[in-house]
């Protein structure tokens, strides 16, 4: 009987110590697929940054060389992080013109169903990006269908619009409406009608009724579109590439150049993490800074 007692379970005040959430449980799986998907890629370019210049070293040296290098006054990199941070604000800022009364006429056309047919938009993403960008070479090259169906109306010809940083700029436009229209369509969708046409009822003004409810409720969606937008405009490469030739060079071509011609794949991650921390600084710089009441003109 005495070593019953000794081998009796411990009270459950002290098991419960132990005792795994179940919450934690349950989102192990997506903790386990984030950390190898995410975060252990991350960390091995942060890894190769600090790695001796064109080696291989990493893990096994530490060197502050390829960040020296990025911020000779010799190098001109820093022209490539200005103009795809100037690119990515553009296109934020010109496709939240664009995509709000887009995304507002299906939400009034479609009602609570805006966000379904939103889902349209995203089709073309089916299609390879590239394969879509080429399509617009053929449109707007020299010869092509814009100059051709031009010369056939009877014009001597059209613009060169090819190879420059308009074209860049269309071609980001193009690409990236889809990533701000869904999210825009979703924000808007979220408003109640109830909601509306009670302020209308009270003698609300159009104006009123977009400042006070329809924007303050559209936000998250907005928002998010923005964010969206602006972290994959900040890294595109396709689209300098093709519609851009070498009119304009990014960052992501210079990190495309710098892990393939170059070989020196400690550059191109200190390029990478370079990128990496301005983009995700000035994202959460902005949402820490924002203020919806100032913005919307309310004290």
């Amino acid at each position: 009987m005495a070593v019953a007692s000794l081998e009796s379970p411990a009270p459950a005040a002290n098991r419960s110590a132990f005792v795994v959430p179940a919450g934690l449980k349950t989102a192990s799986p997506v903790v386990v697929l984030l950390l190898l998907g995410f975060l252990a890629p991350l960390l091995t370019v942060a890894a190769y940054a600090f790695a001796t210049p064109r080696s291989f070293d990493v893990f096994r040296s530490f060197t502050l060389a390829n960040f020296a290098a990025i911020v000779d006054p010799s190098n001109t990199v820093w022209m490539s992080f200005a103009w795809s941070l100037a690119y990515a604000f553009a296109t934020v800022a010109l496709l939240t013109v664009i995509a709000y009364p887009i995304a507002y006429g299906l939400n009034r056309l479609f009602g609570k169903w805006s966000g379904f047919v939103g889902v349209l938009f995203v089709f073309p993403l089916f299609v390879s990006e590239n394969v879509r960008l080429y399509g617009w070479v053929l449109f707007f090259i020299k010869n092509g269908v814009l100059v051709g169906t031009l010369k056939w109306l009877g014009f001597a010809g059209g613009p060169d619009v090819l190879y420059t940083p308009g074209a860049i700029l269309f071609g980001m436009l193009y690409v990236y409406v889809p990533f701000m229209l869904f999210p825009m369509s979703l924000g808007l969708a979220m408003i109640p009608k109830d909601l509306v046409d009670a302020a209308r009822d009270l003698g609300a003004g159009r104006m009123m009724i977009w400042r006070e409810i329809e924007l303050p409720l559209a936000m998250p969606g907005i928002l998010i579109g923005m964010l969206l937008t602006f972290v994959l405009a900040a890294g595109a490469i396709a689209e300098s590439k093709i519609l851009g030739g070498q009119s304009v060079i990014t960052i992501a071509q210079d990190i495309e150049t710098a892990f393939t011609y170059a070989q020196n794949w400690p550059l191109g991650s200190a390029l990478a993490l370079i990128l990496v921390l301005i983009v995700s600084g000035l994202a959460l710089y902005v949402l820490s800074r924002l203020d919806l009441d100032r913005i919307l003109g309310r004290r």
